[in-house]
């Protein structure tokens, strides 16, 4: 068997200009591949993947050899670096289509939020404007704040937010007050607790009064147990205690409380709904017995209806007293039409 010749050499030309190599030619074994030619030319500090070989404008894979990728004697083989977050790397050839770029912005990315900015605007801006927080202030019944003028004006307008349906009306606002910090006006913070001097930024928890409307911490009602309030001195109970800004939980106990008032005040409503239309029919019901008591749980005596004539003068007749508040006695006489207009006797 014939030995096989051996491959002719190649002679090529190399330009790295970012690593500060000369343009310099270089005889290379045809079948050397690119990234073992690579690994000769670049320090250990670099990686591989960091660089790529063109020729012509054409990226060239690394495990390709010369002669696999169509390197000619004298051709010019450029080192480039990679550029950092895609494209310089060959794999845009401009050939794509416009629909890769119109789905990349179709979904519009959610805007990265500072929690810590979120907190702090909740608890110092107007849940329905967005204003700062400035009296006169009202909380509803879930512990949402609000500036009354711009409240009020919504529910006149009838521009209130699905999220707040549950507002209907002024019974549906608490008033509270909040008391300020002394010299800043212009701070992120305006409020504070008048018993601890915590800051109402939404570190601390708060409550609200519903009596007063005095907005007090958590740790004054915590550590000073009373059931006056430590700012007025007013009495109350604690479903008179409202969270504000409270977590989930805490929200769905103040809704389930909400819903449990406004029962009973429908109750009460048509209890009394029920008690004037019964004085309004002009009948009294005789429910009981001389004696007081029910049997079988049905009055035994029955209704009646007041007369006039009933309360007649005992000298009197029944016709003659009946007579006052009824027209004169009927006789034979028809009226008609054409009559009506002639004085009586003539017709």
């Amino acid at each position: 068997m014939a030995a096989r010749p051996p491959q002719q050499r190649l002679q090529v030309f190399l330009h790295a200009p970012d690593l500060g190599i000369p343009t310099r030619a270089l005889t290379l074994d045809p079948a050397l591949s690119l990234r073992r030619l690579k690994l000769s030319l670049l320090p250990q500090t670099l990686t591989l993947d960091s660089f790529y070989f063109s020729s012509g404008g054409k990226a060239l894979a690394d495990s390709s050899t010369l002669s696999a990728a169509g390197i000619a004697p004298f051709s010019t083989l450029a080192l480039r670096p990679r550029l950092s977050g895609g494209g310089g790397d060959g794999g845009a050839t401009g050939a794509e289509s416009r629909d890769c770029y119109l789905n990349m912005y179709a979904t519009k990315k959610p805007d990265k939020v500072d929690p810590n900015e979120t907190r702090l605007t909740k608890w110092t801006t107007c849940a329905l404007s967005f204003e700062p927080l400035a009296p006169p202030c009202v909380m509803d019944r879930l512990g949402n704040m609000f500036n009354k003028e711009r409240l009020v004006e919504a529910l006149l307008g009838k521009k209130v937010p699905k999220a707040f349906a549950h507002i209907r009306g002024l019974k549906d606002m608490i008033p509270i007050h909040l008391s300020e910090i002394p010299g800043k006006e212009k701070a992120e913070t305006r409020f504070q607790c008048p018993i601890t001097g915590l800051e109402f930024n939404g570190k601390y928890g708060f409550f609200a009064l519903r009596g007063c409307g005095h907005v007090l911490s958590a740790k004054a009602l915590k550590e000073v147990r009373s059931s006056v309030c430590l700012v007025c001195h007013r009495e109350f109970s604690e479903s008179e205690k409202f969270v504000i800004n409270g977590s989930a939980e805490e929200v769905k106990v103040l809704r389930e409380r909400m819903e449990e008032e406004r029962g009973k005040l429908r109750e009460k409503k048509e209890k009394k709904e029920k008690k004037v239309d019964s004085c309004l029919s002009g009948t009294k019901h005789l429910a009981e017995e001389r004696n007081g008591h029910l049997e079988n749980g049905r009055a035994q005596a029955t209704a009646k209806r007041f007369k006039a004539v009933d309360m007649a003068p005992a000298n009197a007749t029944k016709e003659v007293y009946a007579s006052i508040f009824t027209s004169s006695r009927k006789s034979d006489f028809k009226e008609t039409y054409s009559c009506r207009s002639l004085p009586l006797g003539r017709n």
